[in-house]
C-alpha cells in the first residue's frame, strides 16, 4: 500500500493479485511511478494470451507507459504510444488490455485511462458510478484511442481498477461478483483501508471460484481520505514466494 498525506487529505493505494490456478506466471502486470509534476501513477495491463508470453506482453506495455509517465508524457498519450510499440513489436496479432490510474497534484485531480472494457467504479459524493462502455485493447492498429475520465481530487473517493480475471469469478459456476454491492457494504464499515478493501474483493472473487481461480485476478484500490498531514510517505510490498525444496 501507497500512502502519502497533502492538505488535510491522504491518498492509499492498494493492490492484490493473484495468478490463474496452478500457473506459475501471471498475464498481469502492475507497477507504480511518481509523476514529475506531483502526484503518482499506477498502471496496469493485462497480455491477452496466456502465460509467460502474456507476462511478457503486459510486462513490456508497462514498462513502456511507465517511462513515458515518468519524462511527464499525459496519460493519453502515453496509452497510445503504448499501444503503437506492442503493434510495431508484434505486428498487431498479440493485442493487451491497459488501464492508467494517475492523481496528479499539478491539476487536483484523478484520472482514469481505459484501453480495457472491465469497467472502473468510483464512490465519490455518496454516489457510486460505474465507468464502462467502448475501450478497445492496444496494440491491434495504430491510433488506438483510450478512453479518458477525470474526477477532481476530494475527500472521501474510493476507486476500483481490475482485470477481467476477477469481472469473471465464479462464471464457470454460473455465479457473479456484484463489485457495487460489494463495495457499498465495505464502506459501511469504519473508514477501511484500500488494503483491506482490495484483500476483501479478492478473497470473494477467489471464493466464486471455489478457491481455483480460472484466470489471473488483479485490482487496484485508491482512496482519498481526510487525515492530518505528516508530510510522510510510506510505501509497503508484501510478496508471497515458494521455494522448492525437493531437490536439496
Amino acid at each position: 500500500m501507497i500512502c502519502c498525506k497533502i492538505y488535510g487529505m491522504e491518498i492509499q493505494i492498494a493492490a492484490a493479485k493473484i495468478n490463474k490456478y496452478f500457473s506459475p506466471e501471471s498475464g498481469d502486470s502492475l507497477e507504480f511511478v511518481e509523476r514529475p509534476t506531483g502526484g503518482i501513477s499506477i498502471v496496469l495491463s493485462d497480455g491477452m494470451t496466456s502465460g509467460k508470453e502474456a507476462k511478457a506482453i503486459s510486462s513490456m506495455v508497462v514498462r513502456k507507459t511507465i517511462s513515458l509517465l515518468a519524462e511527464g508524457v499525459r496519460d493519453g498519450a502515453a496509452a497510445r504510444a503504448a499501444s503503437d510499440h506492442l503493434y510495431t513489436e508484434r505486428n498487431g496479432l498479440e493485442p493487451a488490455y491497459l488501464n492508467i490510474l494517475s492523481v496528479d497534484l499539478q491539476t487536483s485531480t484523478i484520472v482514469i485511462t481505459r484501453n480495457n472494457p472491465t469497467p472502473v467504479f468510483i464512490s465519490q459524493r455518496e454516489r457510486i458510478e460505474c465507468l464502462a462502455g467502448e475501450a478497445s485493447p492496444i496494440g491491434i492498429s495504430r491510433n488506438i484511442r483510450p478512453a479518458i475520465s477525470e474526477i477532481p481530487l476530494e475527500n472521501n473517493t474510493t476507486i476500483i481498477m481490475y482485470t477481467d480475471g476477477l469481472a469473471a469469478a465464479g462464471s464457470r459456476y454460473s455465479q457473479s461478483i456484484d463489485l457495487c454491492t460489494l463495495l457499498e457494504s465495505l464502506l459501511e464499515d469504519q473508514e477501511p483501508s484500500s488494503q483491506e478493501i482490495a484483500d476483501s474483493i479478492l478473497a470473494q472473487a477467489v471464493r466464486l471460484d471455489q478457491g481455483q481461480p480460472n484466470d489471473d485476478m488483479s485490482l487496484v484500490v485508491l482512496r482519498v481520505l481526510s487525515s492530518e498531514t505528516d508530510f510522510i510517505r510510506r510505501m509497503t510490498v508484501r510478496l508471497p514466494v515458494y521455494i522448492d525444496t525437493s531437490n536439496a
